[in-house]
């Protein structure tokens, strides 16, 4: 199980954004067997999920990379785009506190043989970017404030903050618009999220299995809008625990 919380204000009292813990249970008996945190993971996992769509998805020249929001997941999706994005060069990142922002800056540059300079407004994040995340948190009442005319033709956009950024004109100027699953993005429109989003073309399953297509030609403007999936985390949290039970890690608890 996969125990998580998002608290959007909880940066203004010093706490993380995200918090929460992942327990795995043995499926012969049902007990516990492991609890681990699951921001980790969840950072992890979702940079994954962003390479693996953009693998797909995205320009195979794209060079430019969009970040907006400087916080962990504008770090995982970094590191885990530059796996699959082999000509990037170049990180415009745009973070509303410019602390983190310039922490940012500093770090990823120092880290990675790329780019990567600081944008002064979103618009400056997204003009020109092959590939454009957004990683801020996400709000059941929105001000979206990415806007149709500042993507470029053939550009891949990649949401992890559901609609909360994004202006209804700028999703629905998309060729292609795909989900990790539409059967969850369906739950939550019933409880007042994505009121205006575009039909779903695919799921991304649906694309990395060939059963339907990835992008087609280098004008099309994709966006995958990844909400999540707990079976990822729980598919990366067991190699995890076997490798810390091998190595010794942890705390043994009484039964």
């Amino acid at each position: 199980m996969k125990w998580v919380s998002g608290f959007p204000d909880n940066p203004k009292r010093g706490l993380p954004y995200i918090s929460g813990l992942i327990v795995l249970n043995d499926v012969e008996t049902g007990f516990p067997i492991c609890v681990m945190d699951c921001t980790w993971v969840t950072a992890k996992r979702t940079g994954a999920a962003t390479a693996v769509a953009a693998k797909h998805l995205a320009r195979e020249d794209a060079t430019k990379l969009g970040i907006l929001g400087c916080g962990a997941q504008g770090r995982s999706n970094l590191e885990a785009l530059r796996v699959v994005c082999k000509n990037l060069e170049e990180v415009r990142a745009f973070d509303v506190s410019k602390p983190n922002l310039d922490r940012y800056v500093r770090e990823m540059s120092a880290r990675y043989d790329l780019k990567v300079v600081p944008a002064a407004s979103p618009k400056q994040a997204v003009e020109d970017c092959d590939i454009v995340v957004s990683a801020g948190p996400i709000l059941k009442h929105p001000a979206p404030v990415i806007e149709a005319s500042w993507l470029k033709d053939g550009a891949f956009a990649c949401p992890l903050d559901f609609d909360s950024y994004w202006k209804p004109e700028a999703m629905h100027s998309m060729h292609k618009f795909i989900t990790d699953d539409r059967e969850q993005l369906a739950y939550y429109q019933t409880q007042g999220y994505f009121a205006n989003v575009p039909q779903v073309y695919a799921d991304l399953a649906e694309i990395v299995s060939g059963q339907k297509r990835g992008r087609e030609n280098n004008s099309e403007r994709i966006m995958s809008m990844n909400l999540g999936l707990a079976i990822e985390d729980m598919a990366t949290a067991m190699p995890i625990y076997r490798k810390a039970k091998k190595e010794g890690i942890g705390i043994n608890l009484p039964i």
